[in-house]
């Protein structure tokens, strides 16, 4: 039964009150005094014969008085109300997380085994193509190609272009590279390329991540040791678990103020080598370009310790390459390229038989193309492949007409050509010969990479395996 306030009644059925306690009539009903002072004739529990103690039952009726906390409607009401507003925040925030954002699938079986030809074969045809848009040139690594398009990377079979894994954002795909035997892609978050994400190439598996700082457009420049990215005002290095080592130009809301040399310049090219990383600065009042090297990795990440900075005589100049030993940087007017030691000495200068206007050009990634030979780096400058001795940097021959930096395939050096490649002397740059490719109209710069028998061709933002 219900009280007139619509509340359950506050006393269970099980639950009656004592019967009044009865007394003998001569017995005198005590005062207020002598019912709180001790009696002598009190039996030894305090109560005088005949009495009741009625403080448990007393207690009792208390206890039942009071109404549970969570016994009222408005009560349960609102625990409903809470439980209710927690499990839909619980669903936002994992609509919103990046988990939710992510798609990931892990190769079921390990890559093939691929022998590569004993020497480059007479004809090479169209085996399969993909959209790599993020990928500035081909990436081969843990037996698999690795493509980047449309916020996913994925690794591919190299025979037949099948996807065996990926790993996908709802994220611009700002760049992918290879390093440490690892790929590594960098998304677009927030205000520039921030996300990067180490993924081991045979499986797929997610091996380390970080936020950084990159801008956009950016791309990866590697050294043994730690990665680059490229940028116009600010510079990010990481070494192979993705700790940052150095980041170097205008740092955004540093946590350390005062530390970056030259914030207010703006740079053109980047490149690395020997745990260094040098950058052409272009600065205010300066009247010529300016060559800066400096450690991959100082003592603190937001101070960077700079091996040696160099003004050069003209306000334009390229970054080609770095080795364990030397640093080159071409100057258009000139036609020459200049060679330092990370003393900071000029030990060589020479001339380039390249057009002005290919060492003028201001790489729109941020870095030159270059590709690593068996003793020589090979250096494509926008009509000419240049080849470069190693570690000193010396030019020592130049072919003209072709379409990139080259790779090593089936145990010779290959350029791109139009229609085609060129077979080449190592010794000489002589073209031994050539095997024709039909790029269907294609034309612009071509990046080469091989694994196994197959030979990958980056051709703008469209990867072509050949075979």
């Amino acid at each position: 039964m219900s009280t007139p306030s619509g509340w359950p009644d506050e006393h269970p059925p099980e639950t009656t009150s004592p019967p009044p306690e009865t007394r003998p009539e001569n017995e005198d009903a005590p005062g207020p005094a002598e019912s709180s002072a001790p009696d002598a004739e009190h039996t030894p529990g305090g109560l005088h014969d005949g009495a009741r103690d009625t403080t448990g039952e007393d207690s009792q009726r208390a206890r039942a008085s009071r109404r549970s906390p969570w016994n009222r409607r408005r009560d349960r009401v609102l625990a409903t109300a809470l439980a209710v507003v927690c499990v839909a925040a619980g669903v936002v925030v994992w609509l919103f997380s990046d988990s939710h954002a992510t798609t990931h699938r892990t190769a079921s079986e390990p890559p093939p085994r691929l022998e590569g030809p004993a020497s480059v074969p007479g004809s090479l045809a169209e085996r399969w193509r993909a959209d790599s848009a993020a990928t500035p040139v081909p990436l081969a690594q843990g037996g698999f190609v690795i493509t980047g398009s449309d916020g996913t990377v994925a690794g591919r079979d190299p025979l037949t272009g099948e996807v065996r894994w990926e790993y996908g954002r709802d994220l611009e795909l700002c760049t992918v590279g290879t390093a440490w035997s690892k790929a590594v892609a960098v998304y677009r978050k927030d205000a520039g390329c921030s996300e990067v994400t180490q993924l081991d190439p045979a499986t797929g598996q997610r091996t380390a991540q970080r936020n950084g700082d990159a801008e956009s457009p950016t791309r990866l420049v590697v050294d043994g040791g730690h990665v680059t990215t490229t940028g116009t005002r600010l510079i990010n290095t990481w070494r192979s678990d993705l700790v940052k080592t150095l980041e170097y130009g205008r740092v955004p809301a540093p946590v350390n103020p005062n530390r970056q040399p030259r914030p207010d310049c703006h740079y053109s090219t980047v490149a690395a080598g020997g745990d260094r990383v040098g950058v052409i600065e272009h600065c205010p009042n300066e009247t010529g370009a300016r060559l800066t090297v400096l450690k991959a990795a100082g003592d603190e990440a937001d101070e960077p310790e700079q091996v040696f900075s160099a003004l050069l005589p003209e306000t334009t100049a390229q970054l080609v390459a770095m080795s364990d030993e030397r640093v080159a940087v071409a100057l258009p007017e000139r036609r020459q390229l200049f060679v330092w030691d990370y003393g900071g000495k000029q030990v060589g200068t020479f001339d380039l038989a390249v057009p002005s206007d290919d060492l003028a050009a201001v790489p729109e990634s941020g870095a030159v193309s270059t590709a690593v030979g068996r003793e020589q780096l090979y250096w494509f400058t926008g009509s000419s492949t240049v080849a470069l001795s190693l570690p000193d940097l010396r030019p020592r021959w130049t072919v003209e007409g072709t379409l990139g930096a080259g790779t090593v395939f089936a145990g010779e050096y290959v350029v791109p050509i139009p229609g085609g490649l060129a077979a080449l002397d190592e010794r000489t740059g002589a073209v031994t010969r050539t095997v024709a490719v039909d790029r269907r109209g294609h034309s612009g710069p071509v990046e080469l990479e091989a694994t196994g028998p197959v030979l990958l061709e980056q051709r703008g933002g469209t990867l072509v395996a050949l075979r």
